[in-house]
């Protein structure tokens, strides 16, 4: 058994018991209250999941296993001269809640290369697709192509122990986050590249170098692809990507059925799509203003004119964060020393100038500040990736490492499948007359 198995297995019978405590001794305990505007609003904010994987602070973002972003990029270990720390390092981090050596994560780095190889049906699958198909399409079919290589599915056909699915789960787990950077490149080539630009992976490399030279990258994209993969790997279980996941999951399918509804989740337009929104409208900002950038003034005359036509700021705003989001901060921190001289982030600069102020004053929006995808789209185009339906592809393959952790942790505590009630509108509306005359006749 590998170190990070073996740290795993540890941790989660000590986990077995504080949640069999939980559910005997504190099963009735009642934690939250639920308004009709959460049932109606897409049940946000009710508290109803749990994961130890990360928490969204509203003011400090998010925290993987208790860790703020700033911190996890400062305390995880690093290929030498690198800025940006070990993807695999992540991952074991996620898995165990502890920060991991360099030599754990090089053996770790191990297993993710023997694991890396994908099947020749895999790349035909991803071949068969017409040429003018979005890349998310393409992605979640050559995810649930790999089904067939399922550990789990063959462990449980054999009458698997419940208490042992956690065991194969990990193994698939670890399989499918070793191949997507390989399936994410080699669609990437199918599509933008015509076949042309095709590299085998390099053993001497890790997962975030790697992608980089699968995508004929130079210096220092490396690091931008360590860091896409680690800002984005989880936010949480209850956003649609993680949530879907985690749904799919809980039936005992396995990883690949889980993490191709994943990915069909974060396909949508107000998920992971958001960050090619911001470059669209950045973009039409350069094309009024013919390339200069604009003043000040001209900058929040553009904000006014986007808010009085009833549209919103793409890339501002949250609906936990009541901050910066720290995924933009370290985003930016990036583009100051390596791009700022960058046109696009010019106007982002600029944007971060003044559209809090404005937000503030209209006063509609709960949190005025940038989220991550106010800067991520522009990140990619300075490195020339610049078709923006590639860049969910790049968010998929980072947020599959939190799932992926979430579900082999689903599975060692035995959570049931997921089942919440629903109610129609018209016993909706009987019990809010309810409580209603309660309240009047007391």
């Amino acid at each position: 058994m590998s170190k990070l198995k073996d740290t795993l297995y540890q941790k989660i019978l000590d986990h077995r018991k504080r949640t069999t405590k939980l559910l005997k001794k504190s099963g009735d305990t009642v934690i939250d209250q639920v308004t009709v505007s959460q049932i109606i609003g897409g049940m946000r904010g009710i508290k109803s999941l749990v994961t130890d994987i990360s928490y969204l602070d509203p003011y400090e973002g998010i925290r993987y296993r208790g860790y703020t972003l700033q911190e996890v990029l400062s305390k995880l270990p690093k290929a030498e001269g690198a800025e940006m720390p070990y993807v695999e390092g992540l991952y074991y981090l996620l898995l165990t809640g502890e920060m991991p050596s360099k030599e754990e994560v090089e053996e770790l780095m191990v297993t993710f290369r023997n694991r890396r190889i994908v099947p020749r049906y895999v790349w035909d699958v991803i071949d068969s697709f017409p040429s003018e198909s979005h890349p998310m399409a393409i992605l979640s079919a050559a995810v649930m192509s790999l089904e067939r290589e399922s550990h789990f599915n063959v462990k449980y056909k054999q009458g698997l122990s419940k208490m042992d699915y956690w065991d194969s789960t990990f193994e698939d787990a670890t399989n499918l986050i070793a191949k997507m950077p390989l399936i994410g490149a080699y669609i990437y080539n199918k599509l933008y590249q015509k076949g042309k630009g095709h590299r085998y992976p390099d053993p001497s490399m890790d997962l975030g170098a790697n992608f980089a030279y699968m995508m004929g990258k130079d210096k220092p994209y490396d690091d931008v692809s360590r860091m896409y993969f680690i800002i984005h790997a989880d936010h949480e279980s209850g956003n649609v990507s993680a949530h879907t996941g985690h749904l799919v999951a809980s039936t005992l399918s396995d990883v690949y059925y889980s993490i191709s509804a994943m990915i069909n989740g974060l396909a949508g337009p107000l998920h992971g799509l958001a960050n090619q929104e911001v470059l669209r409208w950045l973009q039409g900002l350069r094309n009024q203003m013919d390339g200069k950038l604009p003043s000040e003034d001209e900058m929040k005359q553009y904000v006014w004119d986007t808010l009085n036509k009833g549209q919103v700021i793409p890339g501002y705003g949250h609906a936990v964060l009541r901050k910066t989001d720290p995924r933009y901060t370290v985003q930016r921190e990036f583009c100051l020393k390596h791009m700022p001289e960058d046109e696009l982030f010019k106007y982002v600069d600029a944007l971060y100038k003044v559209v809090p102020g404005i937000l503030r004053e209209q006063g509609k929006a709960k949190n005025p500040w940038p989220n991550v995808d106010a800067q991520s789209g522009v990140v990619q185009w300075h490195y020339g990736i610049t078709e923006y339906d590639f860049y969910t592809v790049l968010f998929a393959i980072g947020r599959s490492i939190g799932v992926l952790s979430n579900i082999i942790w689903d599975r060692a505590l035995g959570y049931p499948l997921e089942r919440p009630k629903s109610v129609t509108t018209d016993m909706l509306e009987k019990m809010v007359r309810s409580t209603k005359e309660f309240v009047n006749t007391n």
